[in-house]
């Protein structure tokens, strides 16, 4: 096979920086201590999250003076607990796992989108700055009641 000049240079080129480039993101990968997402995924059995701490028992809990963990499962058209409560500037941590397909936890109005995968819990945090009640949707279609599958959280003032 007989490569005419030009095709070398272009090819040499582009090998070339085919390699500078997976370096550069090689190199600020490593030195950013950067982790693929599922380095940091908790496994749990899908079929046993009733009996899994946290997931045991549901609901709101405070970790420390700044800090709230809000545990959520994910089901069949709902969440449980239905009733969340949680004051307004403090970090809540949502745990959220599903019991039986995807589905999404979406809170109305704020970054938190998160996809909840059986057999993973799912993890964000999140302040509130404003009082008031927060719708949570579910964005995955996950069934024929799909769309009833929605619940509020209320936040309170401190």
């Amino acid at each position: 096979m007989h490569l005419h000049k030009y095709e070398k240079i272009w090819l040499i080129f582009g090998v070339t920086c085919l390699v500078v480039f997976l370096s550069i993101v090689g190199v600020s990968a490593f030195t950013n201590d950067h982790h693929s997402p599922a380095g940091g995924i908790q496994q749990i059995d899908p079929e046993k999250v009733r009996e899994t701490a946290p997931f045991n028992e549901p609901g709101v809990k405070q970790l420390d003076e700044d800090t709230y963990q809000a545990t959520i499962i994910a089901m069949a058209f709902g969440y449980e607990p239905q009733d969340l409560k949680v004051p307004a500037g403090k970090e809540i941590i949502f745990k959220v796992a599903s019991t039986d397909v995807v589905h999404s936890f979406t809170i109305d109005n704020t970054n938190v989108n998160m996809m909840v995968v059986p057999g993973q819990v799912t993890t964000k945090s999140y302040t509130f700055d404003k009082p008031g009640k927060y719708l949570i949707l579910c964005n995955e279609y996950c069934g024929t009641g799909h769309h009833y599958m929605f619940t509020e959280i209320e936040v309170t003032e401190e």
